[in-house]
C-alpha cells in the first residue's frame, strides 16, 4: 500500500536505508520534475506559514533554486531585478489600504 508519493531531498533515501525504511524509488521525468517541484513549492510554503520557523524557510529557498535551474525558469532573477529596479523591493515595510 502506498503511503507517498513525493519528491525528496537527494539524500533520504540513504538515510531511509540506514533506518531499515523500505520505499521504492524512481526518477522523475523532466515534466513530472517541474510539477513535483511546484506541488513541493506549496507543500513548504503552506508549512512555513503555519510554523513561521527558519528550517521551513530554507526548504523554501532550496526549492526555489531547484526551479531556478529549469530551462523555462533560466531568466527568473535577471526579471526579479528588473522588477526591483522599477517597483522597488519590500525593504521600506510598506501596507496600503484601500478599496479594489
Amino acid at each position: 500500500m502506498i503511503h507517498y508519493e513525493k519528491l525528496v531531498r537527494d539524500k533520504i533515501p540513504e538515510i531511509l536505508d540506514k533506518k531499515s525504511v523500505s520505499y521504492e524509488k524512481r526518477i522523475a521525468s523532466p515534466e513530472e520534475y517541474r510539477t513535483a517541484l511546484i506541488k513541493k513549492l506549496e507543500e513548504e510554503v503552506d508549512e512555513f506559514s503555519k510554523e513561521g520557523n527558519p528550517e521551513e524557510l530554507a526548504d523554501i529557498m532550496e526549492v526555489i533554486g531547484a526551479l531556478k535551474k529549469l530551462p523555462e525558469y533560466q531568466d527568473v532573477e535577471k526579471i526579479r531585478l528588473e522588477k526591483l529596479r522599477e517597483r522597488g523591493g519590500f525593504s521600506e515595510k510598506i501596507i496600503l489600504r484601500g478599496e479594489k
